[in-house]
Parts: C-alpha cells; structure tokens; sequence
C-alpha cells in the first residue's frame, strides 16, 4: 500500500468553516486497461476550474471504507461489486469545496471490471450539479494529458498494481 500526502498548495480562504472527512475512492480498469474518470468543479467557485478524480465519496458514520467504496461505486457507476478488495493508497488531502474547506483522509481501491457503460440514475444533488462528465481514459491519455487528475500518483498505482 502507498502513503500520499496529497495537501494542496494553495490559498484557501480561512473564513471558510472547516470540515474533516474519511473518504473511500476506487480506481475503476476494465479489461482494456482504461480507467474510469469523472470530471466536475466546485459550482460555487466556477473560476477554479475542473479536474478530473475517481468515483468516490464520504464513508458515513458506522460504515467501513470498504463498504463506502462499493456503494459510492454503486451510486456514481451503476456498477455493484462485493469487494473492492485492499486499500491500495491512503492519502490526505486539503480543497475547498462548495462553501468549505475539507480536511480529507482518503483511502483508495482498485476494481478491475470488463468494460461497462456508467449509469448516472443514482447520482444525488450535488453529483448533478458537479459532475460534467465521464470518461475512460487510456494510460496513453493519462500519460500525455494536462489536466488535473486525482489522485495524482494514479498512474505510479496502476504500475504497481498491474
């Protein structure tokens, strides 16, 4: 398993409140070996941009990163699994996002699926209203993109993990 400490270097806004977070991620590769990306901003800050990251989200009170991960999956996919398997990254990251400024424990796992088409049905409020977009990408595009992506040890993980 690798560590990150994935902290941004930027300026964020200290009148924002401050929220501390677990979050559980998956890296999602299909059979080709392309690897499934959502792209979205933050709608309250437009003018940050977007970048692109792995479908994901909070772990809720009572419940293991693990399970966090299948039914993030689940909800942002359409893609039920049983087990996500081992943490493959932790990381700890610092952004600000819809009005505040997360403190983020991350833990990320690796699913390798054949290739599927995303359903978007389970998506909630803010997903619609901050997700774009999605897309597989090839290691190639990963390799030659100047996009933000996250997390940005992505492709060193798929090297490890192949």
């Amino acid at each position: 398993m690798c560590r990150s400490n994935g902290w941004r270097h930027y300026r964020l806004s200290v009148a924002l409140p401050r929220r501390q977070r677990r979050a559980a991620r998956v890296i999602v590769v299909d059979d080709e070996g392309c690897v499934l990306l959502l792209r979205g901003g933050d709608p309250r800050r437009p003018d940050a941009g977007t970048w692109w990251f792995t479908p994901g989200g909070g772990v809720e009170d009572g419940e293991s990163a693990q399970a966090a991960a299948c039914r993030e999956l689940a909800e942002e996919t359409g893609l039920d699994c049983a087990d996500v398997g081992p943490v493959v990254l932790e990381r700890a990251t610092e952004f600000e996002f819809d009005g505040a400024v997360y403190e983020q424990m991350e833990d990320y796992f690796l699913v390798r699926t054949p290739h599927f088409s995303i359903d978007t049905s389970r998506w909630t409020v803010i997903e619609v209203a901050t997700v774009v977009e999605h897309r597989w990408w090839t290691r190639e595009e990963l390799e030659r993109t100047e996009e933000p992506v996250y997390p940005e040890e992505l492709l060193s993980l798929l090297d490890l993990h192949q």
